[in-house]
C-alpha cells in the first residue's frame, strides 16, 4: 500500500496542515504548499526541481505546481505507523488502485537514486531497501503519485496518532470525507532519548516540553513557540525512532545510528 506521511497539527498559513487539507479537498505537493517535513528545495531551480526533472524526464519542468506529483512511500512492511515515519506522525492510506499511477525509487530522491520505475520495479526496490544499511527513518521506498489525490475518492483512510483523539485535529480529520483511524501511537519519556541520536540539545528540548513527548505536544510547540523548526523536526525524529513498539523484526534488532544518515 502507498502511504503519505504528514504532521496534521503543525502550522500552515493561518491554521494547521489538516485544516488546509479540509479546505482544499486534496493532498497537495511540496511545490504547491511550500512546506515539507524534509528539505525545502521544491521550487524552480531547486534541488527537488532538478531531481524531478531527471526522474520524470522533464515531464513537469514547465507544469504548474498543482500538477506536480505528491510524495509518499510504499509501505512494504505493512507498518501500522506508515511507510515513512520520518515525515510525519500521521498518514494518508491510499486506495490500492492508485498504484497504477505511481512511480517509485530507492533510496529517497534526496540521494539522487538511479533505481526507479513503476509498480513493476517494486519487487527489486523493496529488495534493495531490505538489504540496505540505512536507519529505520531512511530506508523507505519512495512513492510519487501522479495526478490529484482527492480525499473523497482516492483515500482509503487518514490514520492519526491517538494523541489527537478528541482534539481539533480529529474534528478536522472527520471533515475530510474519508474514514479516520488511529495507529498504536508514538510516545517517549524525555529521559529515554539517546543524546547521541540527534544531539544532547534535542534531549534538553524534550525535557523542557514535558516528561512525556507525544506528537500533539510537538505540534503544540510548533504552533505556539519560537523553537526552530529544524529542532522540532529532530525531536520528532527521536520520537519516531524511540517512541513506538517496533512492528517488524528488523527494526526491533536495529541499534540507533550515532548520527543522522539522511542529509536533512
Amino acid at each position: 500500500m502507498i502511504t503519505l506521511q504528514f504532521h496534521p497539527d503543525w502550522p500552515y498559513q493561518a491554521g494547521t496542515e489538516i485544516e488546509s487539507m479540509v479546505a482544499d479537498g486534496t493532498y497537495r505537493s511540496q511545490f504547491s504548499t511550500g512546506i515539507s517535513n524534509g528539505g525545502l528545495t521544491a521550487h524552480p531551480g531547486g534541488d527537488r526541481w532538478h531531481w524531478e526533472s531527471r526522474l520524470f524526464a522533464g515531464r513537469y519542468d514547465d507544469a504548474p505546481a498543482t500538477a506536480r506529483p505528491v510524495y509518499g512511500a510504499w509501505n512494504r512492511r505493512a507498518d501500522p505507523y506508515g511507510g515513512a515515519v520520518r515525515f510525519g506522525s500521521s498518514y494518508v492510506r491510499l486506495r490500492p488502485e492508485l498504484v497504477d499511477r505511481a512511480t517509485f525509487c530507492f533510496p529517497d530522491s534526496v540521494y539522487e537514486p538511479t533505481d526507479f520505475g513503476d509498480q513493476r520495479a517494486l519487487s527489486a526496490l523493496c529488495a534493495l531497501a531490505d538489504a540496505s544499511d540505512l536507519g529505520d527513518l531512511d530506508d523507505a521506498v519512495e512513492a510519487h503519485i501522479h495526478g490529484p489525490v482527492r480525499f473523497t475518492t482516492d483515500v482509503e483512510a487518514v490514520v492519526l496518532d491517538p494523541s489527537f483523539a478528541d482534539t481539533p485535529t480529529a474534528t478536522a480529520a472527520n471533515q475530510l470525507g474519508c474514514p479516520v483511524e488511529y495507529h498504536p501511537g508514538f510516545q517517549v519519556h524525555a529521559d529515554a532519548i539517546d543524546p547521541t541520536y540527534r544531539g544532547p540539545h534535542i534531549v534538553a528540548l524534550a525535557k523542557s516540553l514535558g516528561p512525556l513527548i507525544t506528537p500533539a505536544l510537538i505540534g503544540q510547540a510548533a504552533r505556539t513557540t519560537h523553537i526552530p523548526t529544524q529542532h522540532l523536526k529532530h525531536l520528532w525524529h527521536c520520537l519516531a525512532h524511540f517512541g513506538r513498539t517496533p512492528p517488524v523484526g528488523r527494526l526491533s534488532a536495529q541499534p540507533a545510528p550515532k548520527q543522522p544518515t539522511h542529509p536533512l
